[in-house]
This record gives structure tokens, C-alpha cells and sequence, in this order.
């Protein structure tokens, strides 16, 4: 039997300096050629002409020295690629470099903030200044303090019930966006995992897809030749350039998805998008999630949502809401402050002439306030200052605008655990169906692969067409294609339920 030499090639490359190292090597048996020429030769009563047609098929599947030039080309482009990056590595520089991280940073630094600034009430706040001025008369207060050289203020808080349930609220608040920038944090990790898997599925669908065309195109060619030769119809030459066109539009298809996640990934990283090139094997395995056996799957779905960041933060909200509330029924209580001044006082604003210092002094004629002539510039007043809040109307009617956002905050926290609970339960629902349909696609691939494989067979044995052949490789392809979007959807609804139960960050990191 009649055979010729195919191409196998092998490339390396190293990166300092960049080489390349192609190496081709021709020891492979043209099978699909064998075949052609088994079919010709059954068929050789209706043809005479089956010398031509294998000389015409030969070198239409056997010209080593173009397919030398188009795989040459391919291995060099492959060899272009970055080198993979690993899903961990993806993750951590999303997190540093997204957008939606340093925002929930920011809100948090912001609420700290916040806590800080009520809480630094109890320490005393110092001012000074002075309040200098010429006095015509009677020495007036200059925005409501005596005209002085230099003066020093200190005031702070002492007892205000009020104050401290605000602070007390303020810190909670603080732990609310400390458990919102860890569920944007989650937000960002589970954004970055789906985009790498998805990456990931587009390009395993691409490299698969590649080796369907190459099979198509030389399908194609066999036909066609056959067509010429009156063998096969004009329909079945469309039907093959069909095939041909129906794989150029899925590796269209393929290409633009990859390149839309490839750029989505470069938003996110920082890394450019020609860079980025998946590693599959990088992408750990989502750890099993059990039902409880004493509370089954709802019971198991309640207990993993009161971990999660969102229905934390929305109990913690109620929580500060509520003190904030109570804050605002204490402001009508009494308080206390502290308060202490120091004024040097000047001689021209007439303070002499006002505040004239006296003494008791007895004479003949009886006891009387002598003046003296001393007169004290350095001034200095220290105390508490005491309020007692008696008739408020508006701070009543503040104080129950506050039990009503209390009363909603507990509502909101209520049917956000609800909510969660029920969505915890929906994605474990939705991961046990994804498993069962991609054991169903498995198998189902698995079976189109072995048909192609019979298929083959029967072709070595000459009761199978190409049509047969083409027929069973395109349905391999589609149950490959079917079996990686189940796969796909599958890792979607894992992750969902890993951040339902706030185990995604130590699943993509590995962190304890």
C-alpha cells in the first residue's frame, strides 16, 4: 500500500536572548490519503482512472513542503504567547490594582474616621488666639469673648450619655464597612476566577478547534477532488464546505470571547492583554459542600448564610441604627462638660476703668471699699459646665425618626438573611444539577468519541465513507463544546456557593 510522510514539529524557545527552535520531523503516514485510494479502488469498475486520482490526491494531502511552511508559522505564533499565569496570581493583583478595592478601602478608612472624631471628644480640645481691639467706653465682647492679648480655651466632654452611644454606633459602623470591603473584596476574587476559567475554556476551545479545521479543510479537499471525479455529488461538495465554514465561525466566535475576557482580565490586573495566557491546571479544585444530615440542605443553607459578609454587615447596620437611636433619646438627659479659659488682658480696652479692684477699709467716719490701685492683666477660669435639657420638641421628634430607621434596619437585616439563605440554597441546588448534566455531557462525549473511533476503523476496513467520517467528527466537536460549557456553568455555581459561605477568598489563595 501506498504511503507518504506528514508533518510532526516540535518548538522550544528560551527567554535570554528570545530564541526560537523549530524542528520538524516527516515520519507520519498520510492515513486519510490510504483511505481515499481504498475507496478509488472499490469503486474502479465505474472509473478507469484511479492512477490519476491517486496522484492527484497524493499530492493534494501528502505537499509536505507547504504544510512545513503552515504549521512552522502556527508553532512560531504559539510560541509568542507570555508565559501562563496562575489563577493566584491573577487574583492578588486583582485585588490590589481593581477599582471597586481601593473604593471599599476608602469608605472604610472614611468610617474610621469617623469613630475617631466622636471619640476624641472626651479628650479636651485646645484654642488659642487673641482678641485684640480698641475700646471707646465700656470694653464690649469681641464674638463673645473679652478683647484680650492672647487667650486660651480647653473644653471636652465629661458625661454625655449621648455622646457615648453615638461613639458606640461609630464603631459599629466602622465593622459595617470593614464587612463591606471584604464582600467587594469577594466580588472582585469570584470577578477574576470566572474571567480566568472562562479565558481558560476559550482557549482549550480554540486549540481543539484549530485541529478541527486543518481536518475539515483537508475533508473538504478529498471531496471536492471526488466532485471533480463524478464520484460524489455537487451537494455533498457544499455540505463539506458547509462543515468548513460552520468550524471558521465558532473559532471567530471562540477568538472574539477570548479576546473580550482577555482584556477584562488586563482591566482588572494591570497585565497587558497580550500578556495573559492561562495555566488550567493553576485552577484548584471547589471543595465539596455536604448537606447537614440532622438538618438537610435548608438547614445547611441557613447556617452558611448568617457567615456571609453581606448578611454580617446588614445585622451590624441594625445594630449601629439602634444606637444611634438610643443616642438620640439620651441627648434629652443632662450633661457634662469641662471647660477652663486664660485671657491676658490689655490696658487700653479700659478694663481698669470698669472693673475697679475695691478693699474694706474702716475710718472715723466708718467701714467703706477703698479702691486700689492694682489692676490684674493674667485672667484664668476653670470649671464644668452642666446642662439640663428641659423642653426639645425637635429633639423628640429626631429621636423617633430614629426608632423608625432602627425598626427598617432590622427589617432590611432580617430579609437580607432571608435572601441569602435562599440564594445559598438555590446555588447548592444549582451545583448538584450542573454535576449531574456534566456527567451527562461526559458521557455523552465519550460516547461521540468512541463513534469516532469506529467510524476510523471502518474506514480502514472500507465500509464507511468520508461523509461517515465527517459526520462523526463534527459531532465529537459539538459534545467537546457542550461538555466545556457545562463544565463552565458548573465552576460558576461552585464559586457562588463559596462566597455564599465566605470560603471563596481561601479557596483562590489558600490561605487557612
Amino acid at each position: 500500500m501506498q504511503s507518504c510522510t506528514f508533518l510532526n514539529a516540535a518548538i522550544s524557545f528560551s527567554s535570554a536572548p528570545l530564541t526560537f527552535k523549530i524542528s520538524l520531523a516527516s515520519n507520519c503516514a498520510c492515513h486519510h490519503f490510504q483511505i481515499v485510494q481504498k475507496q478509488i479502488i472499490q469503486r474502479k469498475i465505474v472509473q478507469k482512472k484511479i492512477g490519476f486520482e491517486g496522484v492527484a490526491m497524493k499530492n493534494l494531502w501528502c505537499s509536505a513542503g507547504t504544510s512545513k511552511w503552515i504549521l512552522a508559522f502556527l508553532l512560531l505564533q504559539a510560541s509568542l504567547l507570555a508565559e501562563p499565569v496562575s489563577l493566584k496570581r491573577v487574583v492578588q493583583l486583582a485585588l490590589t490594582h481593581a477599582t471597586g478595592a481601593a473604593i471599599a478601602t476608602a469608605d472604610a478608612q472614611h468610617a474610621s474616621a469617623t469613630y475617631q472624631e466622636l471619640r476624641d471628644n472626651y479628650i479636651p480640645q485646645l484654642a488659642t488666639g487673641a482678641g485684640l481691639g480698641y475700646s471707646y467706653g465700656f470694653p464690649l465682647a469681641l464674638e463673645g469673648s473679652a478683647p484680650a492679648l492672647f487667650n486660651l480655651t480647653a473644653q471636652s466632654a465629661l458625661f454625655n450619655p449621648a455622646l457615648r452611644d453615638f461613639v458606640r454606633a461609630a464603631k459599629v459602623d466602622s465593622a459595617v464597612a470593614a464587612l463591606n470591603a471584604k464582600d467587594q473584596r469577594d466580588q472582585i476574587i469570584q470577578d477574576a476566577a470566572l474571567s480566568y476559567a472562562d479565558l481558560a475554556k476559550w482557549e482549550q476551545r480554540l486549540a481543539r478547534l484549530h485541529e478541527t479545521e486543518q481536518a475539515a479543510n483537508k475533508m473538504q479537499t478529498a471531496i471536492d477532488e471526488r466532485v471533480k471525479e463524478g464520484i460524489d455529488s455537487q451537494l455533498d461538495g457544499i455540505k463539506a464546505r458547509l462543515s468548513v465554514a460552520r468550524v471558521r465561525q465558532r473559532i471567530t466566535e471562540a477568538e472574539g470571547a477570548a479576546d473580550v475576557a482577555r482584556e477584562h482580565l488586563s482591566k482588572l490586573t494591570g497585565i497587558p492583554a497580550a500578556n495573559i495566557q492561562t495555566d488550567p491546571d493553576s485552577i484548584p479544585a471547589p471543595p465539596a459542600t455536604p448537606a447537614n444530615p440532622e438538618t438537610g440542605n435548608e438547614g445547611a443553607a441557613k447556617e452558611t448564610a448568617i457567615f456571609n459578609p453581606t448578611v454580617e454587615a446588614a445585622v451590624e447596620h441594625a445594630r449601629a441604627q439602634y444606637l444611634r437611636a438610643q443616642g438620640e433619646h439620651r441627648s434629652l438627659w443632662p450633661s457634662v462638660d469641662f471647660a477652663a479659659q486664660y485671657a491676658l488682658l490689655s490696658r487700653f480696652n479700659n478694663f481698669q476703668n470698669y472693673y475697679i479692684p475695691s478693699r474694706p477699709c474702716t475710718t472715723s467716719l466708718g467701714e467703706f471699699l477703698c479702691v486700689t490701685s492694682s489692676f490684674q492683666q493674667n485672667n484664668a477660669t476653670i470649671g464644668v459646665s452642666i446642662r439640663f435639657p428641659l423642653l426639645n420638641a425637635s429633639q423628640r421628634a429626631r429621636a423617633r425618626g430614629a426608632d423608625a430607621d432602627a425598626i427598617k434596619a432590622t427589617k432590611q437585616a432580617e430579609a437580607a438573611k432571608n435572601q441569602a439563605s435562599e440564594q445559598t440554597l438555590r446555588l447548592q441546588r444549582s451545583v448538584a444539577q450542573m454535576q449531574a448534566a456534566r456527567d451527562v455531557a461526559q458521557l455523552e462525549y465519550e460516547i461521540a468519541q468512541k463513534s469516532l473511533t469506529a467510524v476510523q476503523t471502518r474506514m480502514d476496513a472500507g465500509t464507511a465513507t468520508l461523509h461517515d467520517l465527517d459526520d462523526a467528527r463534527s459531532q465529537a466537536s459539538e459534545r467537546f463544546i457542550t461538555l466545556q460549557d457545562v463544565t463552565f456553568e458548573l465552576e460558576r455555581s461552585q464559586l457562588g456557593v463559596l462566597r455564599a459561605t465566605g470560603e471563596l477568598e481561601k479557596w483562590a489563595l489558600g490561605t487557612p
